[in-house]
């Protein structure tokens, strides 16, 4: 990997990690370029991120299901990337052997905890509130073939005010993914380039 990494970026909803991303990317904190996005479905506003930023984007429908992580990875292969990255993806995909490792997901609370299918968003932050839990924060992981069970690259511990509510404690977690995130990629991209 002597060239600038390339990573592509899978959406499904506002773009708002991508954006991230963007920025990163731009300002050279981050030294990658984005090569691509793939978006779940149509008229989402991470797509209009992704067009406002000149950045190649396509719409892999979820329909029909049977083949659906085969038609995104199909997709992500024409961009040739060296990592992928999840940022607000929301469905389970099937990893195959020349992606193991290298399809990174961020999750809004420290895994294990609060993890598992039907846990993403505010439901997580609901969670963990509900628990009485003082600590929460989040996990960047690989993806592996279930949900939020891949190996652990790091953790992003935040508070838990007692007047806390869902919506305040989703600020705060996400201000530490906006930094964990970009450190993540960055430290992965360091073990590959050091690997080959």
């Amino acid at each position: 990997m002597d060239a600038i990494p390339r990573l592509t970026v899978l959406i499904s909803g506002s773009g708002s990690t991508l954006q991230n991303l963007i920025e990163r990317t731009a300002s050279g904190d981050l030294p990658a370029s984005i090569v691509g996005v793939v978006a779940s479905r149509a008229g989402i506003f991470g797509l209009a991120r992704a067009e406002r930023a000149g950045l190649r984007a396509a719409i892999v429908e979820r329909k029909p299901q049977e083949t659906f992580s085969e038609r995104v990875f199909a997709t992500i292969r024409e961009t040739a990337p060296d990592l992928v990255i999840l940022a607000g993806w929301l469905h389970l995909l099937t990893i195959p052997p020349d992606f193991e490792n290298r399809v990174l997901n961020i999750h809004p609370s420290l895994l294990p905890a609060f993890g598992g299918a039907g846990m993403y968003g505010r439901r997580v932050h609901e969670a963990v509130l509900a628990s009485g839990a003082t600590v929460s924060g989040c996990t960047v992981h690989f993806a592996d073939n279930t949900y939020d069970t891949g190996p652990i690259v790091l953790r992003r511990e935040v508070p838990v005010w007692a007047d806390d509510t869902p919506d305040t404690l989703s600020l705060r977690v996400q201000a530490a993914e906006c930094e964990a995130y970009p450190a993540a990629i960055r430290r992965i991209l360091s073990e590959l380039r050091h690997s080959r």
